[in-house]
């Protein structure tokens, strides 16, 4: 803030500059008017009308409109050099006159021409310091070379030095209006990329929301609606075992694990956990364990193939996995009408496929919607591994369901 404001100080200091060297200059020549004065009339005549020439002149730089115009300031320059030289010719105290030359060629020429303005001042001073030498002699015209040398070399060395801090001084407060642009510019993207990180996170939000949906709705079909369908199911297969008791007995008692069982898998889906058969066998055995309780559970034959090097997969390849077969498993018993099923478990070398197939009554998979939730969920679950889900079936030909989760994109989900 200190160096701004010194900036907006240097300006109004420069604008007001050239009034000021006016008044100073005005000073001098009122003051130099006795000394104009004080020769023969003629002599003192030619004076006067130079120096009211000079104080009218001068006029011109008082006018702000003309001191915008470097042409017209340029004229009035060399018109206040050339008013010196002659008043310094008929006079050598006018050479106090010159502080006008040197002010007003730094405050309104353009460098380079700055330098030429207080070099021809420094040449009228230089003739008033040797008014008392003979310039007619070798030796005084020596003598009034080098003064006026050193005139000009001192007044164009300072004049030279105050272009430089000029210069610095306009370069350091481009470079404060560049770091000025820069912050802003800064504080725009700041607050873009707030509102960005502001809208990330609220996409994030939404999508965890949305994601944890789709989560409890394929655990809540995978479990409930699956065990609710077993409970109704063996409930009305006792209704209509009412006459046998064993029978009776027997499907209520599976109904009653269904609804255990389902129960334990609720809590664990809402937990976030691994499904109950995966805690204590490997997939392989986990599916042999879920077609057996599926097979005594519908009476309907389940044979299970493994094939390939087992090995173990992440939680997520396994669960996907298991569950994928749990769903073939629930639309086998609720819509093929199949007497014999086949499960194989294939560990091959770029992935791990799993196949379920039935010989029921099929169906045409090409209409669009064709298909629940079911089968909307296993992809869901198999495509978040970057696997594959395909259904092949026609009407009386069974239904093949096969799944393929790529081995190095199981690899990285560990």
């Amino acid at each position: 803030m200190s160096s701004l404001g010194s900036r907006y100080r240097l300006e109004a200091w420069r604008r007001g500059a050239p009034v000021r060297a006016t008044i100073v200059a005005y000073v001098i020549l009122a003051a130099l008017l006795p000394s104009a004065l004080g020769g023969s009339w003629g002599s003192a005549r030619v004076n006067l009308v130079l120096w009211l020439a000079a104080v009218v002149w001068a006029v011109v730089v008082l006018v702000p409109g003309l001191r915008s115009r470097p042409p017209v300031m340029a004229v009035f320059v060399a018109g206040v050099i050339a008013l010196l030289l002659v008043l310094v010719i008929r006079d050598p105290w006018f050479g106090f006159y010159a502080y006008a030359g040197y002010s007003y060629a730094i405050l309104l020429l353009a460098w380079p021409w700055q330098l030429a303005g207080v070099a021809a001042a420094a040449v009228a001073a230089a003739t008033s310091q040797t008014a008392g030498l003979d310039r007619a002699t070798p030796g005084g015209l020596v003598a009034y070379l080098a003064v006026i040398a050193a005139n000009v070399f001192a007044v164009c060395g300072l004049t030279w030095f105050l272009h430089r801090l000029e210069t610095q001084h306009d370069e350091r407060g481009r470079m404060v209006d560049e770091l000025q642009d820069a912050n802003r510019r800064l504080q725009a993207t700041l607050a873009e990329n707030a509102g960005l990180h502001d809208q990330l996170l609220a996409q994030a939000r939404e999508a965890g929301i949305l994601d944890e949906r789709q989560r409890m709705a394929r655990e809540i079909h995978d479990t409930l609606a699956q065990g609710l369908t077993g409970i109704i199911t063996q409930l009305q297969a006792a209704e209509q075992a009412s006459a046998d008791p064993a029978g009776w007995h027997r499907h209520v008692a599976a109904a009653t694990r269904l609804a255990r069982e389902s129960l334990s898998e609720a809590r664990r889906s809402v937990d976030a956990l691994r499904p109950e058969p995966l805690e204590t066998a490997r997939l392989g055995d986990a599916l042999t364990s879920v077609a057996g309780r599926w097979s005594a559970l519908h009476g309907i034959a389940v044979q299970v193939t493994t094939t390939g090097t087992t090995r173990p997969l992440p939680t997520e390849a396994e669960s996907a996995l298991l569950r994928t077969a749990q769903e073939a498993l629930a639309n086998v018993a609720r819509h093929a009408q199949a007497t014999r099923v086949g499960l194989t478990l294939s560990y091959l070398p770029h992935e791990v496929a799993l196949d379920v197939r039935d010989d029921g009554r099929g169906f045409d998979p090409a209409p669009p919607g064709t298909g629940g939730f079911g089968l909307v969920a296993m992809r869901q679950r198999i495509e978040g591994l970057s696997g594959t889900v395909q259904v092949e079936s026609e009407p009386g030909g069974g239904t093949a369901i096969s799944v393929c989760v790529p081995a190095g994109v199981a690899e990285a989900h560990r």
